[in-house]
């Protein structure tokens, strides 16, 4: 037996190479695929083969096959046997000594390594030389350089080199397609026909049945024969029938269905009784008001119940010296928060308190926008900003209302709303009471309203209306707050789709609902089913009321009229104004010259009214249906509107009566659209709202906030009385000439 030594890293392996030599007369060699290794820390198998060599050691020392240059197994080779004999492991044991299995190999029998006599002793230095032997995918047998004599062209051409991969098993396949020459010659040699498979698929379902109805024919015919006769019969074998290798369908069978069962009982018939009453129309109105009185009564006590319960409360309140200590504590926290805020959000802060556009100065007719804080609630942020309204106490605190919350923001915190509200149903509207700065009232997509108090720490309604009467039959569109009744009491009122406009009056407990006027169209009525004519209803979308007679407001429709009504008339229209030809979106009055109120519609157009004036003073059209429009509380020329295309419009009718002095797009045009907006009263902010719940504040640049200059000469002009003059020049422009009417002519008197 020849040994040879390969070293690897972390491990030495001898592989012996079982060389049996029938000429030498060497035995007890064990075959080679059955060869061991001696290394202690490896117990996996090597074993060579054909002229290569391999070997499997530990899962982190694995090797692959491959080609073992310079070896070469012969009988005859003096090299092989002198490499053979310079490597032995210096731990190797005496020949005498029985390899020692484990608990796991102890059933195999102990094999006995034979030690060769003219094995040579190598010094330690010789053990521990290294001797490399490279293992790769090349198989150095393969012959190189291989040329050919080429005739036609009379020289010797080199032959492409032969793959060093080597085929282990090729099967050739037994498939045959149907088309081809060889599977219709088997086919015929088995007594099939060419096509056949083919015309049971063209034939459908129906006919293989057919052929399998008369295949178990012949098959219950041939039966009965052999039964009768006792002897077989041979029947005339059609064209056989081939299955399809390549096609094939799935067969399904119905099951057999069980026969049903009647299956009957009888049992004992319930007792009977004759009752006789003679119902009238006072009976059904008394069983009717009893339940209405009971009803009544049950609701008296759960008031009076939620009643004792709050006084309980508040006694546990005033009583408990730790609610105290909380809120001190939340007021701190809130004040470290702002703190944090502002150092955020210094630089916005610097820009919204310092900064002015210098261009201004060198673009008399034109201003900018300066995108400022950005206001966003994380659990609403891709619900549609319905409403915004600043609070008219607090200058610095909004109101923005995306769909299904109410949140209440200010200046000081961008980051988190002061005051959240979930609600059951999308919040459509708001408004804060001029007067009650903490009372907010809202309108909501199901038809109900509903009143909160900021003050309170529970975040439930303080009002609400019922869900199945006291409610309106549609979307609220907008909600105003109104002036208190005679008794103080607090009021508001509401136009929604339904065609009304109600007054709600809050009570001690609940809302009291009123029918202002009926939104009924200006057209003809037109007949029923029964002959009977009905007057059409439009469906309210606006409302605003008059800032110095709280008893007139205008109402617009999704018709595009506009109605001037009075809460003292509910029967008739003050006046009707043909606006627009698709829903009005918003009505604003001018605060400085109340006969004027500029209405938005979702046709692109914008125009400014006067009362009592048929038709518009001004008409813009800004290519995108309008969301909202604004006059600005500083300066009676200017108005704001947006857009669906993401713009912010800015108009100075002083400056230009044509087009717009401020063009801005706020947000993306193909993502986003603009909602609403809202001028501050105080600061030169506007803040705007689009469908993914952001609200944006944008400062607006000195060009469009001018101030009417006082004159030189002459007494001293209160700035609101400048602003009116302004607005009446203006007006003057466009307003129509009265028609002179000529003097009647004086009777000549003679002289005398």
């Amino acid at each position: 037996m020849e040994v040879l030594k390969c070293t690897w890293p972390r491990a030495q392996i001898d592989v012996h190479l079982s060389l049996v030599h029938l000429e030498e007369g060497v035995g007890g060699a064990l075959p080679h695929s059955q060869q061991r290794t001696t290394n202690p820390d490896s117990v996996e198998r090597g074993f060579c083969g054909e002229g290569h060599l391999g070997f499997i050691v530990e899962e982190s020392e694995r090797v692959n096959w491959g080609w073992l240059d310079g070896v070469r197994r012969s009988s005859g080779s003096k090299l092989l046997r002198q490499k053979a004999s310079m490597a032995r492991l210096h731990s190797r044991p005496d020949p005498s000594e029985v390899m020692i299995q484990d608990d796991f190999d102890s059933w195999i029998r102990a094999k006995q390594l034979l030690r060769p006599d003219y094995q040579v002793d190598l010094t330690d230095e010789e053990l521990q030389e290294e001797i490399t032997r490279v293992l790769t995918t090349m198989n150095p047998q393969l012959p190189k350089n291989i040329v050919e004599f080429n005739f036609k062209e009379g020289a010797f051409v080199s032959v492409v080199q032969s793959s060093h991969s080597v085929v282990l098993l090729d099967v050739e396949g037994t498939a045959l397609h149907k088309e081809s020459e060889e599977a219709k010659q088997q086919v015929m040699a088995e007594g099939g026909e060419v096509g056949v498979a083919d015309k049971e698929k063209d034939g459908g379902e129906g006919e293989a049945a057919e052929a399998e109805t008369q295949a178990e024919e012949a098959e219950d015919d041939e039966a009965g024969r052999h039964d009768s006769a006792g002897d077989v019969q041979t029947l005339s074998a059609g064209p056989k029938k081939l299955t399809n290798q390549f096609n094939f369908c799935e067969r399904a069978t119905l099951t057999y269905n069980n026969p049903f069962r009647d299956l009957g009982t009888q049992t004992i018939p319930p007792p009977r009784a004759t009752f006789t009453e003679q119902v009238m129309q006072f009976t059904i109105y008394d069983a009717y008001q009893e339940d209405f009185d009971a009803q009544q009564r049950e609701k008296e006590k759960e008031k009076k119940d939620k009643v004792v319960l709050t006084k309980k409360d508040e006694v546990k309140k005033k009583d408990d010296k730790g609610g105290n200590v909380t809120s001190r504590m939340l007021l701190a926290m809130k004040t470290i928060e702002r703190m944090i805020n502002q150092n955020s959000y210094d630089e916005i802060a610097q820009d919204y308190r310092y900064w002015e556009d210098p261009s201004d100065e060198y673009r008399e007719d034109e201003g900018t926008l300066l995108p400022l804080w950005k206001f966003v609630y994380e659990k609403t942020k891709k619900n549609n900003v319905t409403d915004i309204t600043w609070n008219p106490h607090y200058y610095d605190m909004f109101a923005q209302h995306p769909e299904g919350a109410v949140c209440l923001f200010t200046l000081k915190n961008p980051s988190f709303p002061e005051y959240i509200c979930t609600t059951d149903s999308g919040v459509v509207c708001v408004d804060i009471h001029p007067k009650y700065p903490y009372l907010m009232v809202i309108g909501k997509y199901d038809g109900n309203v509903a009143v909160y108090d900021v003050h309170l720490p529970t975040r439930e309604p303080q009002y609400e209306s019922n869900s199945v009467s006291n409610k309106h039959g549609g979307i609220v569109w907008e909600v105003r707050w109104g002036p208190d009744m005679p008794d103080g009491e607090i009021n508001f009122f509401s136009v929604s789709g339904d065609g009304h406009v109600y007054n709600w009056i809050l009570m001690q407990n609940e809302l009291s609902q009123t029918v202002v006027i009926p939104l009924f169209l200006s057209s003809e009525p037109i007949p029923g089913p029964d002959g009977t004519l009905i007057s059409l209803t439009g469906c309210g979308s606006a409302i605003a009321f008059h800032p110095l007679d709280p008893q007139i407001f205008l109402v617009g429709i999704e018709e595009g009229y506009i109605y001037k009504c009075s809460t003292a008339y509910s029967s008739m229209y003050l006046a009707t104004y043909k606006a627009h030809h698709m829903p009005v979106s918003r009505i604003d009055y001018n605060s400085f010259y109340p006969d004027i109120f500029v209405s938005c519609s979702t046709d692109w157009r914008i125009k400014i009214w006067e009362d009592k004036r048929s038709d518009p003073l001004f008409v813009f059209d800004l290519g995108a249906p309008v969301g909202d429009v604004g006059w600005s509380p500083f300066s009676s020329t200017v108005f704001g509107a947006v857009t669906s295309d993401g713009k912010l419009h800015i108009f100075d009718l002083n400056i230009n009566k044509y087009k717009a002095i401020c063009i801005q797009n706020i947000v993306s045009k193909r993502r986003n659209k603009l909602t609403r907006l809202a001028f501050n009263y105080k600061l030169p902010i506007v803040i705007v709202g689009d469908d993914r719940g952001c609200t944006t504040s944008l400062k607006l640049s000195p060009n469009l906030r001018k101030k009417v200059r006082p004159p030189k000469k002459g007494p001293p002009i209160e700035p609101r009385q400048l602003e009116i003059m302004k607005l009446e020049k203006l007006l003057a422009l466009v307003r129509e000439p009265p028609v002179l009417t000529k003097p009647p002519d004086l009777p000549i008197v003679p002289e005398k």
